[in-house]
This record gives structure tokens, sequence and C-alpha cells, in this order.
């Protein structure tokens, strides 16, 4: 729901009742990620998409049902047709399940709530109840980085309680995902399944080294939606002028600046320098601690060095394996544009837990499941 927070904010406020569907589950290759959702309100009004458009005309009847109908929430199936493949299914070959439900803005004013903080780019969960017992599907409960307490129920007591424990630990892996609770009759009695919907602020990439490869990297990484922070010890190399394309410029030790910013697992550290003064003191900090990717810069001699200095500097071989070096794949990158493409997909790829090989090498689905565990474990730190 939260591809459309701006639209559905304006119609909580506007207190315009609405049917929300929002994929629940995918398998195989459908196009949309989990919690991506399609809006239709009493007027006919549609926002967002749940297919890119293979079945969007069946989920906005089904809306208009659910608004006319007001009863209670409904789950669906869409899958690929393979006696008709203009029949009601996903030509792509994947599978989608989604809850459709009737919105009204004056019984769960969390959710309005909620829209509006994720709209002013504060960190806020929203979990919503996807797979239970028919009274409890649809119910919403919201829960804000700096809140105690969350706002709106999803059943009983103790099950709130488990709940907005689950969405915190989503809101600090900053992570959308599909968490089943329930069987303890002491802390969950109703087995649930539970879309914790996450708007976090923006992952960040760390570029260490104001080089001219940092500054394709950093435009790189600005159009992945990351923010963007180049960091170098040199004053004369490292300003704004130079990164157009940064968030900030930082003239720091990069091993201090490390030290003292605010990082998490989805952090991106790129070091660029392959300069040991810089590279071996930022690396003995940063593959200690729970980020994201960590990739540096330089041949594979470099790399051999490198790592026989981290093994002096009393890194483990467990510690080491984490570091991705030389950084990039394997696209006989040449220019720095080309370069930092290859950084990119490496940490996308790496991201995803993906191959990184062509597609045409592959067998199966294109679009693996993700795996939202990992992020639970190593949640965000200061350090």
């Amino acid at each position: 729901m939260l591809n459309i927070a701006d639209t559905l904010r304006t119609w909580c406020r506007d207190q315009r009742p609405f049917a929300l569907a929002t994929i629940t589950a995918v398998t195989g290759s459908a196009p949309l990620p989990i919690g991506t959702s399609l809006a239709v309100d009493e007027n006919g009004h549609v926002v967002g998409s749940i297919s890119g458009g293979c079945v969007e005309a069946t989920v906005y009847d089904l809306c208009r049902q659910v608004l006319e109908d007001q009863g209670g929430a409904r789950r669906e199936r869409f899958g690929y047709s393979d006696d008709d493949a203009f029949a009601v299914g996903l030509t792509c070959g994947g599978e989608l399940d989604v809850l459709i439900q009737r919105i009204t803005p004056a019984a769960q004013p969390c959710l309005g709530a909620a829209l509006a903080a994720a709209t002013q780019g504060r960190a806020i969960a929203v979990a919503q109840v996807v797979e239970g017992p028919e009274p409890l599907l649809g119910s919403l409960m919201s829960l804000s980085a700096d809140a105690h307490e969350a706002a709106g129920s999803v059943a009983d007591p103790a099950t709130d309680t488990t709940v907005a424990d689950r969405a915190r630990a989503q809101l600090r892996a900053g992570r959308t995902a599909l968490v089943t609770l329930g069987g303890s009759t002491g802390t969950c009695p109703e087995e649930l399944s539970v879309l914790v919907h996450v708007a976090a602020p923006p992952p960040r990439m760390l570029i260490f080294g104001a080089v001219d490869f940092a500054a394709a990297l950093a435009q790189a990484g600005h159009f992945l939606g990351y923010h963007v922070t180049v960091c170098d010890a040199r004053p004369v190399f490292a300003t704004a002028q130079r990164f157009p394309h940064a968030d900030e410029v930082v003239v720091e030790w990069p091993h201090r600046y490390l030290e003292r910013t605010t990082v998490d697992t989805r952090t991106a550290v790129c070091i660029l320098t392959h300069d040991p003064k810089f590279d071996i003191p930022l690396l003995r900090t940063a593959l200690r601690m729970p980020l994201g990717y960590i990739g540096a810069m330089g041949s594979r001699r470099t790399h051999q060095e490198r790592l026989h200095r981290l093994h002096q500097a009393g890194l483990t071989d467990t510690e080491l394996t984490r570091l991705h070096s030389p950084i990039g794949l394997d696209l006989g990158a040449r220019t720095p544009e080309e370069t930092a493409i290859s950084i990119t997909a490496e940490i996308i790829a790496h991201t995803h837990h993906a191959t990184g090989r062509p597609l045409t090498h592959g067998h199966g689905a294109i679009h693996q499941p993700s795996l939202p565990a990992l992020a639970i474990r190593n949640s965000a730190v200061r350090t």
C-alpha cells in the first residue's frame, strides 16, 4: 500500500472509503513484489497497479464489488492460463495472492496517520492480517520508529503484542515482509499470516575515495535510490562540486567516519581508494559491522596483498569472506561509468541473493523469493 501512500493519505484525510487490493504472496515471475497495492474509491477512481496490466481489470471489478457489498475482506489468486493466455491471468507465468478489503478511514484512523508519516519521510510499519480467521482478515496496526505503543488492533491484546514485536523488528530491518505467527496460547492463539509494510529512509551507499570512479558510482547509486555519501580524507578532492549526485561529501579519515555514522543491513560500502593506509583500517572496521555489502577496488594482486594485511590485523577467514574484491561483476568494464554499472550490478545481485549470470543461461523462475529473515537478525545499529 505504501506504493500509493500519497493518494491513500488524501482519501483518508477526506474520509473517502475505498477498496484496497494488496499483493500478499508471489510465486514465480510475477512482476511486482508483495505489499504492492491498487485502490479504487467510491467514485471509481483507481490508483496503483498489482500486475503491470495483466489482471488489473478483474481486480478493479472485485474492488467495486467489495465497496458495494460493504462486506469483509476476500482473497483471490491469479495465475497463468495455459488454455488461453488472454484469459484472466499472468502471462508472465507467475502467481499472485491478493487480499481485497474495504477501508473506511473513520473506522481505521491508524492507517491515515501511518500514511501521513510515510509521505513525510518518517519510518513507519503497518501490519495487515492477510491470512487467518475471516473476521480478522484485513485488520490493521501501525507502529512508528519512535513510538512505544502500536496504533490499531488486529485481534486480542496478546496477539497485538506479538504482531507489534514482529512489526518493530521489520521496521528496524527496513523491509516489507510476510511473517507467520500463532499456535501459542500465551502470545498468539490464532494462526495468522501478517504482511508488515515498511516505509523506511532510503538505504545508504558509502563511497570511500574521492576519485573519478566515485563520481560515476555516486550517480548510479543516486539513480537506484540510495542516499549517497562520498568520504575522503583529502579536502582538495572531496568537494561537492566534484560529486554533484552525492547527497553529502565528507572530509574525514574513512574508518573514523564509518565508526561514527549510522549504518544498517541495507548499507552498501564501496572502497575505491586501493591505498593501504586508508583501506586496512576501514576494512578492519567494516568487516565487523552488520552491513549489507562491502566491496573494495583493486587488482587481484592488490586483493591478495590486502587479504594478507587484514589477516595480520586480526581478521578471521569468516570475516574476510564478506569482502567483495575485486569489486563488481565481470562485465568487461573500462570507463568509470561502466565500472559503476559493474559495481551496482553486483550490489543488486548480492542484495537479492541472485547469481549475476545471464538470464538466458538460467532455468526456472526469474524472480526468486526474498529472504527477509536475514535482515531481522541484523537490526539497524549506530556505531
